[in-house]
């Protein structure tokens, strides 16, 4: 499934129904009082958070969704039916913003939850709520009220409680795969994950979390350079940041502090998230540079570095407790 997380759509609730006009007319009674029903109210437009959807791939293909009209009112004084509102299914983790403020609206993230982001138009009243003892005839009604019509932009950010970032190919795909049951394309070049990827962490029974693995950022990534700067808002809900560094870098500080100022320009308050720092590529390096490596100091970040090899399982449970540790403020 082709994973799709910004898209724009426009959006109309129903217009109400038009009050009706008409007089009582029976056999006895000639001079029968009005006798016009009120419109119906249209219909609204509201939002349902699915938790099965995981993508915004549907609105690719439809981005127009209007409510049905309320009908007009009729003789004696019946009303008109009322519109039938529109239900739009998203997924959990949906921002809704004004498509040319970018103002957030709503940020939907709690399943089966329904949230109505344009109410319908209120019907006309009929010519029968008019009649007043001075005026026992009226010979008007009420129109009914417009619906709400605006394009808005819903924006997919992943619901996580750990985010894995780090450079391309530093082996973030790999890691996901084997220590959760999501399954990405891995590959020995860069840029090999072009979506997020959520996985399921079980660390014993009942207990367990979810990790995203972000594509790789670069430096420049906040600006719009490679690829991270699309996904750069699915780590925004996560508790927990996971840097993942290959041990062969010749500068750990260094890229780490790179990666962090990018998260910031993002967004400030990544700075203010909890923090792991890990080695990736153990199988890589020598004992002595791994002494070297857990012996590091990194800015914001309370718990000794993990140095690991995924593909050949070095020290994943260590990393995994560790991850609900902090997820759950054990650390």
């Amino acid at each position: 499934m082709k994973f799709i997380d910004y898209v724009k759509i426009i959006v109309k609730s129903g217009d109400g129904g038009a009050g009706h006009i008409s007089f009582r007319r029976e056999k006895f009674v000639p001079k029968g009082g009005p006798d016009g029903g009120n419109g119906g109210k249209g219909g609204d437009v509201i939002f349902h958070t699915d938790a099965h959807m995981t993508t915004l791939l549907d609105f690719k293909y439809h981005r127009h969704f209007i409510a049905k009209n309320g009908e007009p009112g009729e003789k004696s004084r019946k009303s008109g039916k009322d519109g039938k509102d529109v239900i739009i299914k998203i997924p959990c983790g949906t921002v809704i913003k004004d498509a040319v403020t970018e103002e957030i609206i709503a940020d939907l993230h709690e399943p089966n939850t329904d949230y109505i982001f344009a109410e319908g138009g209120k019907g006309g009243r009929g010519n029968a709520e008019f009649a007043t003892p001075t005026n026992q005839t009226p010979r008007h009604a009420q129109p009914g009220i417009p619906g709400i019509e605006t394009e808005i932009v819903l924006e997919l950010k992943l619901i996580a409680d750990v985010g894995i970032v780090g450079y391309p190919n530093v082996g973030k795909s790999t890691l996901i795969s084997v220590i959760s049951e999501a399954k990405p394309k891995i590959a020995d070049y860069p840029f090999t994950t072009l979506t997020p990827n959520l996985g399921m962490v079980r660390v014993a029974e009942g207990q367990s979390y979810v990790v995203a693995d972000i594509p790789g950022l670069i430096e420049g990534a906040s600006e719009g350079k490679g690829l991270g700067h699309q996904f750069l808002r699915h780590v925004e809900r996560t508790k927990v940041l996971l840097f993942l560094i290959e041990s062969t870098s010749e500068n750990p500080k260094a890229d780490y502090k790179i990666l962090l100022n990018e998260l910031v320009r993002y967004n400030p308050d990544m700075k203010h998230k909890n923090k792991i720092v890990c080695f990736s590529k153990s199988d890589l390096v020598d004992d002595t540079t791994k002494k070297k490596l857990l012996k590091t100091k990194f800015p914001g970040v309370k718990t000794t570095p993990l140095i690991i090899s995924a593909p050949m399982m070095e020290n994943l449970d260590e990393l995994k407790w560790a991850m609900w540790n902090v997820c759950n403020n054990e650390n």
